[in-house]
């Protein structure tokens, strides 16, 4: 049980151990907290009594985990453990919705893209959630000056947000500038680092990556760009694609979501290979994404 649990939330050992133990403390405060308001009514049985418990147990359980939360180091985990739970409870944002022209309007879900090069799939998602009811591409992450990317960034005015290796792989910086933006998801849109220990606390199953493959064919540590494309035609393959998956501690090893193929032929280069995957992508991605966020996939 403990081990699927793991899995399901895309957490280390040593993270779960603290988030369970959060859940475990959390909800032993909230019980002790809830018995003690409830001497002060008088009650002691009876329906009024049952009732009541359950009221107060529903308003303490969450201010009770997201405090014991805070020492544990998990505040990010739980903080989008009840957004998600309020919003398949209430099928809305946690946040109150604002009246706009006499009517109300759902909260919009922002969307992080982490991109390192060229910039392509982030222009074909920032143009799918154009005009988008319920999500808004809100934040360009980049690592590398002078990327296409940011030129997309500044045509279609999308806040850019540039980071450094040491500060990204170390501590939790990053996670706290993307919650400048109320950050809900986040795409890895040809982002060559490895997500830190601290993004995978912040956002479990809320952070996808697309592959130039078939995974787990031609994935890991150094197998992107041309260089995918490259081993495929050199194993002698008859089809390719891409993977569209959940971001784990582990390059390319997510729980799939999405695969899409085309085909290798006896004539095909990497360029040629590499353009029939771009086809995918750019008619997929965007989709998939879209599927993601509300729950569709």
């Amino acid at each position: 049980m403990f081990k699927r649990l793991k899995e399901k939330w895309k957490l280390s050992w040593t993270s779960f151990v603290l988030v369970f133990s959060t859940f475990a403390i959390g909800g032993s405060s909230c019980g002790y907290l809830g018995r003690k308001l409830l001497t002060l009514t008088g009650l002691e049985s009876g329906v009024f009594y049952y009732v009541l418990y359950i009221v107060l147990m529903c308003l303490l359980w969450p201010l009770c985990v997201i405090i014991v939360s805070i020492p544990m180091g998990q505040f990010g985990f739980f903080r989008n453990y009840l957004r998600k739970m309020s919003q398949t409870i209430f099928g809305v944002s946690s946040k109150a919705p604002k009246p706009q022209n006499g009517s109300f309007s759902v909260k919009k879900r922002n969307l992080a893209l982490f991109a390192s090069g060229a910039g392509s799939n982030a222009q074909k998602i920032i143009e799918h959630f154009e005009g988008h009811p319920s999500i808004r591409v809100s934040l360009i992450v980049c690592n590398k000056p002078g990327a296409g990317v940011l030129q997309i960034a500044a045509n279609n005015d999308v806040p850019v947000l540039m980071i450094e290796k040491k500060d990204f792989e170390h501590g939790n910086m990053y996670v706290k500038e993307l919650s400048k933006y109320e950050i809900d998801f986040i795409v890895l849109a040809g982002f060559l680092w490895k997500m830190p220990e601290a993004f995978l606390n912040a956002f479990p199953r809320h952070m996808i990556n697309i592959h130039p493959s078939l995974l787990p064919k031609f994935g890991g540590k150094g197998m992107y760009g041309s260089r995918v494309h490259e081993a495929v035609i050199a194993a002698g393959e008859k089809e390719s694609g891409i993977t569209i998956h959940y971001v784990n501690a582990h390059y390319d090893e997510g729980e799939h979501l999405f695969q899409a193929t085309c085909t290798v032929d006896a004539t095909d280069t990497p360029d040629t290979l590499a353009s029939k995957v771009h086809a995918l992508e750019h008619l997929h991605f965007a989709r998939v994404i879209e599927d993601v966020i509300e729950g569709k996939l």
